[in-house]
Order: structure tokens, then sequence, then C-alpha cells
């Protein structure tokens, strides 16, 4: 039958959900031109008045029987609408049943996306309030009472939330034992104080287990670089022996010491575990979900000034470098712990990951398949805003370029080829740093280049190649 409801036609309610969208795109915290978006109490509320005629309408669609065929056109120009490319991510479950509760729908994105300062508290508590007087001045005289009376039957309810989380100060699992709930379904549409401070203690308890894992990374990065541990001991006194060995024999190869590999390897973890990184992978696995179109603006559309160009180009490179591996990331930081020592000199690192890398190329064929289809569309962005500038690869973590760059890459046999520069030390290109070539490369930075790509590449290249989704 289509749509036959009666008070509004079908192309002005799509034409008012996409203003709806708008809104909602906003409530991110910034407009489209990069911006920051401005919300004061006014602009909340007229948000939310928004909200409440998308609850009426879709309700009474809802409960009506003949209105269903008007219900289901809806979800399908919704569903059409969430499929476009460049619709934003976030809000691709965008449906009838959301509109349903769009109050909630658009306190969830004003309280939890945007920095919760105190002039923003006090506009939505503010613009909450408002509303609600405002509702209760149709039915009541005494508005503000009955406003009151009505908080206080809601105060049991919050209180049973809080009572229900406070758990999570004992433990940061305990969340996991208990069923996620919606309270945004607990509540009329009228109620926006109750919204309010519901989304509130939400954002509370989430910003809890942000502080709780930050201070267990903390702990774990500060673990990372404390001393050798004893079986490490075991493992130095037996490279002495070996060292002493080879020294009587006149062995020019120079084994890696335990303490220059426990080096590496501290700094390699510290980084994967550092806050920053965790919080650019959690944007990055965010940012490339999307349609590779809409990243791709993104990047177009950021200010590099002539200033700070290298600085925010090696922003951009170590974001996308994240964004090829944010499906593995779990299973890399899992292998990179589990790595033991081992005193196999760079010189024989080198050889083997050069006899692996050509060898494979020969002998198998290319393995894109090795990503998914979103990592293959970053890694070819990233090699192509990279282009000749291959000294930006050497400024970012040698783990990092290690991890995220896969050996059938042009973009890794680029890197491996100004490696072998340095190796052989051709005068036409820039030494390495802290490095006594003559000596050979030990311990500086080159040495570190290759020993992270030799762990993961030659030792470690089932995670590389076949890793599985973290």
């Amino acid at each position: 039958m289509g749509w036959n409801y009666p008070d509004i036609s079908f192309e002005q309610l799509m034409k008012l959900a996409k203003g709806f969208v708008d809104i909602l795109i906003l409530a991110s915290g910034y407009q489209s031109s990069g911006l920051p978006a401005h919300w004061d109490a006014d602009n909340i509320s007229r948000a939310f008045h928004w909200a409440l005629f998308f609850e009426n309408v879709v309700t009474h669609l809802c409960n009506v029987d003949k209105y269903q065929d008007s219900v289901e056109e809806l979800d399908a120009a919704l569903f059409e609408m969430t499929s476009d490319p460049s619709f934003p991510q976030g809000l691709a479950h965008l449906s009838s049943a959301a509109l349903r509760r769009a109050s909630g729908f658009i306190l969830e994105h004003i309280i939890q996306n945007l920095p919760l300062r105190e002039t923003h508290l006090r506009a939505v508590l503010t613009a909450a309030i408002e509303m609600d007087l405002s509702d209760l001045s149709e039915t009541q005289h005494d508005n503000l009472s009955a406003y009151l009376n009505k908080l206080t039957l809601q105060n049991t309810s919050v209180k049973q939330v809080q009572h229900r989380r406070s758990g999570m100060k004992d433990s940061i699992m305990s969340s996991q034992d208990e069923p996620p709930t919606n309270e945004n379904e607990k509540c009329s549409g009228d109620d926006f104080t109750p919204l309010a401070i519901q989304g509130l203690i939400r954002r509370q308890h989430a910003v809890s287990c942000i502080s709780t894992a930050k201070a267990v990374l903390d702990k774990v990065s500060n673990g990372a670089n404390c001393s050798i541990c004893k079986s490490d001991y075991i493992l130095l006194g037996e490279q002495l022996k070996h060292d002493s060995q080879l020294a009587f024999m006149g062995s020019e190869e120079t084994l890696v010491d335990i303490f220059t590999w426990n080096q590496w390897k501290s700094k390699a973890l510290s980084y994967f575990i550092d806050n920053k990184t965790i919080r650019l992978v959690s944007g990055a696995s965010l940012m490339f979900s999307g349609s590779k179109n809409q990243w791709v603006q993104v990047f177009e559309q950021l200010n590099i000034s002539d200033a700070n160009r290298t600085e925010d180009l090696l922003e951009m490179v170590e974001l996308l470098l994240l964004g090829c591996i944010t499906s593995r990331w779990n299973s890399l930081v899992e292998y990179l712990m589990s790595v033991s020592y081992d005193s196999l000199p760079v010189s024989n690192q080198y050889h083997l990951l050069c006899n692996f890398v050509f060898g494979r190329s020969l002998n198998f064929p290319q393995k894109e398949d090795s990503m998914n289809s979103k990592e293959c569309g970053v890694l070819d962005h990233l090699t192509g805003l990279i282009g000749g500038q291959l000294h930006l690869l050497w400024k970012i973590s040698p783990i990092l370029v290690a991890v995220s760059i896969p050996s059938w890459s042009p973009l890794f046999r680029f890197y491996l080829s100004e490696i072998e520069s340095q190796v052989k030390g051709d005068p036409s290109i820039e030494r390495c740093w802290s490095c006594n070539q003559d000596k050979g490369h030990k311990d500086c930075e080159l040495a570190e280049k290759i020993w992270c790509l030799h762990i993961f590449h030659v030792c470690g290249s089932q995670i590389i190649h076949n890793g599985s989704g973290a």
C-alpha cells in the first residue's frame, strides 16, 4: 500500500530525517568544516524538540496497525540512506526503532561524544530541565513542584543503577558479568532530566573504566622497562661463554648482547601499549571502518602548514600505519611479548630477512589476501602519501613500520633497499644515527630496524602474513 500517514508526507519526513542526521553529526563535536560545533542550552533544546517530533510521529505509526506499511517504507528508505558509502558509519543503525527513542538517541550523542566541560554540562542539564518544566506547564498549575516530585520518584531507579555499577571500583571485569541495559527505554520521551542523569552516569562509568585501564597499562609499561629477569641472566651467562669462544677463534660476527636485545624489545612493547598509541589505534579502527572515500576526504581537508609540514605528515603516516594492523593488534602484541632472546648477529638477521623476502616473492604469489580490503586501501593511500619521502618512515617507530607494511608491498622493498644502502655504507646517503660503521652495526638504530623486521617477517611470518583478526 505504501505511505498512508495523513499528518505528513513521506518526502517531507525524509527531508526532516536528513536534517536530524545533520544534528547528530554536529553532536560529534565538529562541523563539516572541521571547526568545533557550538552547543549551548538553546541549541540543545532545539535538538530535543527535533527528537520529540520524531518520537511522536514514529510512535504513532508503530502503534496503529493501518500504518505498518508506512513503517516498512520508512525503514526501507532509512536503510537506503544509511547504506550510502558517504553516510556516517557511526549512524548506520538509524531506523524507525531508533527514532522512537530519539530523545535518548540525541542525548547519548551530546553527552558521550562532546568534551564534558562545566559549560557543556550546565547547558545539557539546563536544556533538559527547561524541556521538562515546559511540558509539565501544559498540565500542571505548579509545574516546579510537579517536576520535583517526578524527579524524586526517579531517584530510586538512578540509585539502583549507581549501586549496580559501583562494583567497577573493585574490578574492571565486573561489567562483563552483567548483561547490558538500555535505560533510555525505561523513560518516556518527555522525561529529559532522568535521561540526562542516566547518560551522565554511563559516561562516568566509561571514564572510570578508561582510568582503570590506563593505570593497568602504565604498570605494564613500567614492567616492560624493568631489569632483566632471572631466566635472562642464565641466557646472559651462556652468551658470555659463547662470545668468549668466538673471540678466541677470531670470529668477525658480533652477537646481539642480551642487554641490547631487551632494550629493543622493551622499547617496542612500550610503544604498543603507550597511552597515545592505544588512543591512535582506537581512532584508526573507527576512522578506517568507514568507506575509503570518507576517510580520504578527512585527510584531504587537513590544513598542513609549511612550518609544521614534516610533523603533520609524520602524524598522518603513523595513523595510516596503525590503520594497516587494527585487525591484528592483539595477536601482534601477544607475539611480541612471547618472543625469546636470540643472540643471532645483526648481519645474519639481515641476510635471513633478504633471503626470506626475495625468496618468498619468487616461490609464492602475492599475499594481498593476508590483509582485508580496508587495510589494503589504507596501505595504498600510505604508499601514495609517502611517495619518495622515505625519510618519514625512518622517523616512525621501527616496530610499527615492521608490522604494518607487508613484504609483498613495493613500499616494503623501497624501505628494505634503503636499509641495504645503509648496511653497505653507501656514501651518497645519510649514515644511520649513533653508529660506528667501522665496527659493524651492533646496537645502532639501523640494527634495531633490522631486528624488528627479522622477528616479525622471518620469525613471526605467520603473524604478519596470516594473522587473524583481533
